[in-house]
C-alpha cells in the first residue's frame, strides 16, 4: 500500500519462538530444574513450552512481531525503530557490499582488523547483527530464520572478545577508541544498555539488528581497554584492563552485583553498574544464567546473584546482591580459570584440579555427591585425565582439556561419543581422531573448549573448530538442523582463534589464512 509520502509500505508479520529458557515475563514452567523459575523480565512475551531434561529444545517464550517494512524514502527507512528494532542506515551501501555481509564503522580507518568474525544460528532476534535476515532487502523474498553456516560479520575494528546470551550478542575490542563495547539482538531488559530509538530518546530499542556501540561510563576512556565480555540470560559483564568490571541488563537476583529493587523496569534502563568489593583486580569474568562469576589476580573466585542450585558456592541457597568471596574446598586455592553457563559452576587450580559446586541433576558432580544440589565449592578426585587445564559446562554436560590437549567430557546429554553415550558420572576420553589427529598429523591437540547450554565447542591447535551437542536452531553451524552426535569440523574460511558459544548461535573469531 501507499503512505502519505509515496513510499511503499509493506507489512510482514513473523512469528518468532524463541528457544530461550524461561525469558519470559513472569512465565513458570514445570520442569524439575530451576531454569522453569519465574524470571521478571522486561518483556511482553507470550507463550511458551516446559524445559525437558537433556537438553532437549526449549521453547520458552514466543515473541511475535508486527514489521512495517517501508520502500523506500530515507525518512522513513527507520519504520521499524517504531517497532523496537534498531538499524542502521545502510543506502549508501554498494551492491557489493550487501553480497558480503554488512559493515559498520564506528572506528578510524587507520584499524585494520586481524580477527574475522562469523556467526551462525538462530537470526531472529538479531542477535547475529545480519539485517537482512530479518528484515530482507530487495534482493531476497523471505527471512532467514536460520543461518546454518559461517556468516562474516564485516567489521572495521578488531574484535578480540565475543559473547553469547540468550538471543543476544556481546563483541568487545581492546582499542583505546572511544566505542569499545558493540551489541546486538534482544535488549529488552537493556542487557545491551541503552539503545535510544530515532522517534524517542527516552525509549530504547527492544531488538537491535546490528552491531551498535554500548556505551560505557569509563572515567579515563581513551586510556582504558576492555579485556572481555560475558553474557547470561538477561545480563551482562564488561571487564577493563584498569577501570574494574561493569555490568547491565536484568538484576531481579543480583546477578549485576547491585541492590535488588523490588519491581524494578529494566526496559529502557540506563543503568551500567561499576562493581565493587573485590580484593584485587578481576581477571575473568562469566555469566551463568542469573548469576555472575569473577576470578581476581590473586586467584580468589568471588560471585553473586540466583543461588538457588548452589551455584554461587556461597554455602546457602539464597540471591546475592554483592560479589562475596567463595569458599569451601577453594579456600586458599589459587584458581586459574572459572566456567559456567547453566546452573552449575566450575574451577580449574593453578596445579591443575578441578572443582565444581551448584547443579548436579544430571551426575555433573556425581563424584562426590548423590545430591542434585551442591552450594560450596568441592574438589573433584578424577582419576586418569591429568593435569587439568580448562574446564567448561553448559546446562547438563561438562567437558575438561588437560595439558597433553585431551577432552574429555561427562554428565547428561549428547557428549561426543556416539548416540550410545548419553550419560556418564565419571569422564569419558573422546578419542583425538575426532578431533583430526591421524598418522598424517600424530601432534594436532586441542587447545581451547567451550560450552553452550545444550552443544561443545573444541578449537585445535591448527585452528580448526569441532562442534557436537545439541543443534539447537542450526547453532552448530554444519550445514544442517540435525544433532550432531560426535566432533564434526565446521568450515570456516581461516584459522579459528577463539568462539563463544549462546543457547542457539555461535560466533568465531578467525584469523586469515592469507
Amino acid at each position: 500500500m501507499k503512505s502519505v509520502c509515496g513510499c511503499h509500505i509493506e507489512a510482514r508479520f513473523v512469528n518468532i519462538t524463541h528457544n530461550h529458557n524461561s525469558n519470559t515475563h513472569r512465565l513458570r514452567n514445570t520442569c524439575k530444574h530451576n531454569w522453569g523459575r519465574s524470571v521478571p523480565l522486561a518483556s511482553s512475551s507470550t507463550g511458551g513450552t516446559a524445559h525437558t531434561a537433556g537438553g532437549s529444545e526449549q521453547n520458552c517464550y514466543r515473541v511475535e512481531m508486527s514489521l512495517a517494512y517501508l520502500r523506500l524514502c530515507t525518512q522513513h527507512r527507520l519504520a521499524l525503530g517504531a517497532r523496537g528494532y534498531a538499524t542502521h542506515t545502510s543506502d549508501r551501501r554498494s551492491r557489493e557490499q550487501k553480497d558480503e555481509g554488512p559493515v559498520f564503522q564506528y572506528v578510524g580507518k587507520q584499524s585494520k582488523p586481524n580477527h574475522k568474525v562469523f556467526v551462525w544460528g538462530f537470526s531472529y532476534t538479531g542477535a547475529l547483527g545480519i539485517p537482512s535476515f530479518v528484515v530482507p532487502d530487495s534482493g531476497r523474498k523471505k527471512p532467514r530464520k536460520y543461518q546454518l553456516t559461517p556468516y562474516r560479520l564485516e567489521t572495521e575494528q578488531q574484535i578480540s572478545s565475543a559473547a553469547c546470551g540468550y538471543g543476544f550478542t556481546l563483541l568487545s575490542s581492546s582499542t583505546k577508541d572511544l566505542t569499545k563495547v558493540w551489541g546486538m539482538g534482544l535488549n529488552r531488559d537493556s542487557q545491551l544498555g541503552f539503545q535510544r530509538t530515532q522517534q524517542d530518546r527516552y525509549k530504547s530499542y527492544d531488538y537491535v539488528l546490528e552491531p551498535s556501540p554500548v556505551p560505557l561510563p569509563l572515567a579515563r576512556p581513551q586510556q582504558t581497554r576492555v579485556l572481555q565480555v560475558a553474557c547470561g540470560r538477561a545480563h551482562s559483564l564488561v571487564l577493563t584492563d584498569s577501570e574494574g568490571v561493569f555490568s547491565l541488563g536484568n538484576n531481579a537476583y543480583g546477578q549485576c552485583g547491585r541492590k535488588m529493587v523490588e519491581d524494578e523496569v529494566y526496559s529502557a534502563s540506563h543503568i551500567i553498574h561499576k562493581m565493587e568489593g573485590f580484593d584485587s583486580p578481576v581477571t575473568q569474568v562469566v555469566c551463568g544464567q542469573d548469576h555472575s562469576l569473577f576470578l581476581t589476580e590473586t586467584g580468589k573466585v568471588y560471585a553473586c546473584g540466583w543461588g538457588a542450585d548452589g551455584q554461587t558456592g556461597l554455602g546457602h541457597h539464597n540471591m546475592c546482591a554483592r560479589p562475596v568471596a567463595v569458599g569451601g574446598d577453594l579456600a586458599g586455592v589459587r584458581v586459574q580459570q572459572v566456567t559456567t553457563y547453566g546452573d552449575c559452576s566450575m574451577a580449574v587450580s593453578q596445579d591443575g584440579q578441578l572443582y565444581g559446586w551448584g547443579n548436579s541433576e544430571y551426575l555433573q558432580l556425581s563424584s562426590v555427591t548423590e545430591a542434585t544440589q551442591i552450594n560450596s565449592p568441592r574438589l573433584l578426585p578424577f582419576e586418569g585425565v591429568g593435569k587439568v587445564t580448562q574446564v567448561a559446562c553448559g546446562g547438563t554436560q561438562v567437558a575438561i582439556l588437560n595439558e597433553r590437549g585431551k577432552v574429555f567430557v561427562w554428565g547428561y546429554g549428547i557428549l561426543g561419543k556416539g548416540p550410545n553415550l548419553s550419560e556418564s558420572q565419571t569422564p569419558e576420553l573422546v578419542p583425538p581422531t575426532l578431533f583430526g589427529r591421524s598418522e598424517f598429523n600424530p601432534a594436532v591437540t586441542v587447545s581451547r573448549i567451550h560450552c553452550g547450554l545444550n552443544h561443545f565447542a573444541a578449537v585445535t591447535d591448527r585452528g580448526e573448530l569441532f562442534v557436537w551437542g545439541k543443534n539447537v536452531r542450526g547453532c552448530l553451524g554444519i550445514g544442517k538442523k540435525e544433532d550432531q552426535y560426535f566432533p564434526w569440523r565446521v568450515t570456516v574460511p581461516g584459522h579459528v582463534v577463539d568462539v563463544a558459544c549462546g543457547v542457539d548461535h555461535m560466533v568465531a573469531l578467525v584469523k586469515s589464512v592469507i
